[in-house]
């Protein structure tokens, strides 16, 4: 891959947690998207799923935060994510599975209108348009998490596509 579709690929999962586009990740990105979802699916922040995704997503600034800013300053910008998230996501995938994995199971529940431990597929297909991605995006990305085609989408999946997504950076993927 060349060094520009490489770079453009960062760019845009960069994109993907710079949920206010000003140039850098912080926990106003995290929380702002953690408000969303609740809000899309008429979720209450105080009640347990809420609350769930509310510590979700602070735990996901907190791992990020803790692999990539690296001048402490409680923001990644985009060169902190290039140079030093990237690299230690993608030599680790799995410490950024886990570091993501509470932030998800969250987002699967409020997802889960019928409490069945699994969301369908249009709920994470909602989701994802919610957080950021286009209706194409989100639709073929949903649809895919499904990989028995019961319609429903579980955790363990999740985590292990969103850990992929942002760890493989190739042709792609």
């Amino acid at each position: 891959m060349d060094s520009a579709e490489y770079e453009r690929k960062i760019a845009f999962r960069f994109a993907a947690f710079d949920q206010d586009g000003n140039g850098y990740i912080d926990r106003a990105d995290f929380s702002a998207a953690a408000a969303r979802l609740l809000s899309e699916f008429g979720t209450p922040a105080r009640c347990d799923k809420g609350q769930a995704l509310y510590t979700g997503a602070e735990a996901l600034w907190q791992g990020m935060a803790g692999i990539a800013d690296v001048d402490g300053d409680q923001r990644v910008t985009r060169e902190e994510f290039v140079g030093g998230a990237v690299k230690r996501l993608r030599d680790n995938p799995e410490r950024f599975a886990e570091i993501a994995r509470p932030f998800l199971r969250a987002a699967l529940a409020v997802a889960d209108r019928d409490d069945e431990g699994a969301a369908s597929v249009p709920g994470v297909e909602r989701a994802l348009r919610v957080l950021g991605a286009s209706p194409e995006t989100a639709g073929l990305a949903a649809r895919s998490l499904d990989t028995d085609q019961d319609g429903r989408i579980i955790e363990d999946g999740v985590v292990a596509a969103f850990a992929t997504y942002f760890t493989v950076i190739e042709p792609d993927a």
